[in-house]
C-alpha cells in the first residue's frame, strides 16, 4: 500500500494518491491531472475511482478531466447533486481498492455533503482517514460557506452538523489514525490551521480546540464561528464550477498559450476588455510595466489573491510573465476557476520595451529612505494588511487600509497626497497600487520588504496592540 499526500502551497491544498496491488484512487485532485495519471502509469497501476470529499470552494477540482482521461468514476458522499455522471455513495459503503478498502463517513458541517474516507489496510485495521475540510490539523472546517448556496442553512446550524459528525464519525476512531486532511495554513477554508499537513488522530484529540471531549454543542459553535472573516469572493463560483462542470483544462491552455507580438498585444489590450496581469516579482514590476497592468506575482500566493482582485471569473485576462512561466500561470489560474486567459506577451516586458512601447513605472522606497523623509516632513502612510495584523502592531500614525477590501480602502485615499504603502514583506503592498494605479491613483510610494523591514530596523515608532480574538 502506498499513500502520497500532494501538497500544493499557493493554494495549501493537499489532494491524494493512495495505491495497492495495481490499482490507485486520487482524492480531490488538482485542475491539472496529467501527474497523477504518469504516477499512475510509471507504477503499472490503473487509477480504479476519483474521490470527491465536498464540492470544493476554494479551487476548481480536476474530476471531470481525471474521470475522463481513465475512465474512473467519480465519487460523492450523501446529499451530493452533481450536475454530470458520478456515483452519489450511501454512508458506510465500502470501495475496494487493490488489497485495501476505502470507507465512505458522511460528515455534513462544512457543507451537506462533506465526506471523510477512511483507509483499512490489507488485515481490515483502520489506518488513515481522508478528512476533508472536515478536520484539519489544529481546526475545522468553517461552518459559513454552504449557506451561500442553500438559503435556509444557516452557519449555526451547520456547525451544529459539524458538532455531531465530529462527535459521532471520527472522534470514536482509534487514535493512532493518520490524519490528511485537504488543506493546511493558509487556506481560508479553516481559521486557525496548523502549518503541519498531517498527524495523529490522538493528538488531535488533546490540541484541537474544536475535539475537546467535555465540549458542549452550545460551546463549539460559539468557538466555531467566532472570527470568521467574510470568504473570498471567487469561493460560490468555485463551488458552481464543480458542481456543473467546466471546460477542460486541455482547451483553457491552447487558448491561453496564444503568444503575441507587442502589436498585437498592444492591440489585444485595446480592443477587447481584456485586463492585463502581470505575474512578475513585485520589486521587478515596480521599475517598469505595461501601462494600466496589475501585478499579482507568481511566487506569492498568487490563486487567492487573483480570486480576490479580480471579481468575474470569465474576465479575459492577458499575460506578461518572466520567459518560460506561461504554462504554469495559465493552469494556476484555470485552479481557481479563471479559464479565459487569451494570450500573452511573447518575449515578456523586455520585448515590450524594447519595441519602443509606452512604459509606467512605481515609485518605492526601502525602510531606511522612508525613516529619512519621515524625520524631515510629515508622511501619510498606509497599511494594506489584514486589520487583525495591523491592530496586532503597526506604525503610528499609520492608516489600515486593507486589500482585502481595496473598494472600500480606495474611498479613503486622497488622489492629491502622496501617500507610502507598505504591508508585511512587500507582495500585497504592490498589488494594492499596480490596481489604483491603474484607476488613477498617481501618489503612491511603495515601501520594499513591508512592514518586516519597518519593524526590524527600530527607527520607527510602532504602536503594539493585543488583538481581541474576535477580530482574528
Amino acid at each position: 500500500m502506498k499513500v502520497e499526500q500532494i501538497y500544493t502551497g499557493c493554494l495549501a491544498q493537499g489532494a491524494y494518491y493512495i495505491e495497492s496491488n495495481g490499482e490507485a484512487v486520487v482524492i480531490d485532485p488538482l485542475r491539472e491531472v496529467l501527474p497523477y495519471i504518469q504516477k499512475a502509469e510509471r507504477n503499472n497501476a490503473k487509477i480504479k475511482y476519483v474521490l470527491e470529499t465536498h464540492f470544493h470552494a476554494d479551487f476548481v477540482s480536476g474530476h471531470l478531466d481525471l474521470s475522463k482521461k481513465t475512465g474512473a468514476p467519480i465519487i460523492y458522499g450523501p446529499n451530493a447533486k452533481p450536475e454530470f455522471e458520478a456515483h452519489v455513495a450511501k454512508d458506510g459503503e465500502e470501495f475496494k481498492v487493490g488489497n485495501v478498502t476505502l470507507k465512505v463517513l458522511h460528515t455534513p458541517g462544512h457543507t451537506m455533503e462533506s465526506t471523510c474516507y477512511l483507509l483499512k489496510d490489507e488485515n481490515g485495521k483502520d489506518v488513515a482517514l481522508f478528512s476533508g475540510d472536515t478536520l484539519f490539523i489544529g481546526d475545522v472546517g468553517r461552518p459559513d460557506l454552504a449557506q451561500k448556496l442553500v438559503t435556509d442553512l444557516t452557519q449555526d446550524k451547520l456547525a451544529g452538523y459539524l458538532f455531531d459528525s465530529l462527535r459521532n464519525k471520527i472522534m470514536p476512531l482509534a487514535n493512532d489514525i493518520i490524519v490528511y486532511p485537504a488543506h493546511g495554513a493558509g487556506s481560508a477554508c479553516g481559521k486557525n490551521m496548523s502549518k503541519e499537513t498531517t498527524d495523529t488522530l490522538g493528538h488531535q484529540k488533546e490540541t484541537n480546540y474544536a475535539l475537546r471531549a467535555d465540549m458542549t454543542k452550545e460551546e463549539f459553535i460559539k468557538e466555531v464561528t467566532t472570527g470568521l472573516v467574510a470568504p473570498p469572493a471567487y469561493f460560490p463560483l468555485n463551488v458552481m464550477l464543480n458542481i456543473q462542470g467546466y471546460e477542460s483544462i486541455d482547451k483553457v491552455l491552447e487558448r491561453g498559450q496564444h503568444a503575441l507580438s507587442p502589436d498585437a498585444f498592444e492591440a489585444a489590450a485595446n480592443e477587447t476588455s481584456a485586463l492585463v496581469l502581470d505575474t512578475r516579482d513585485p520589486q521587478i514590476f515596480a521599475k517598469g510595466f505595461v501601462p494600466n497592468s496589475i501585478n499579482i506575482g507568481i511566487d506569492g500566493q498568487f490563486a487567492p489573491w487573483v480570486g480576490a482582485m479580480i471579481p468575474d471569473i470569465k474576465q479575459e485576462i492577458l499575460l506578461v510573465t518572466e520567459e518560460g512561466r506561461e504554462e504554469e500561470v495559465i493552469t494556476r489560474l484555470a485552479r481557481v476557476g479563471y479559464d479565459f486567459t487569451i494570450g500573452y506577451l511573447k518575449g515578456g516586458f523586455n520585448a515590450w520595451k524594447n519595441a519602443g512601447k509606452e512604459v509606467d513605472q512605481i515609485a518605492s522606497v526601502d525602510v531606511n529612505e522612508l525613516a529619512d523623509i519621515m524625520s524631515r516632513e510629515h508622511v501619510n502612510i498606509l497599511d494594506v494588511r489584514k486589520k487583525s495584523e495591523y491592530l496586532s502592531e503597526h506604525i503610528a500614525d499609520a492608516e489600515n487600509a486593507p486589500l482585502d477590501f481595496i473598494n472600500d480602502s480606495m474611498a479613503q485615499i486622497d488622489k492629491n497626497k502622496t501617500y507610502y504603502v507598505h504591508c508585511a514583506g512587500g507582495y500585497r503592498s504592490m498589488i494594492f497600487n499596480s490596481i489604483l494605479r491603474a484607476r488613477g491613483f498617481d501618489n503612491l510610494v511603495d515601501v520594499k520588504s513591508g512592514f518586516k523591514a519597518i519593524k526590524e530596523s527600530g527607527k520607527f515608532n510602532v504602536s503594539d496592540y493585543v488583538c481581541p480574538s474576535t477580530l482574528l
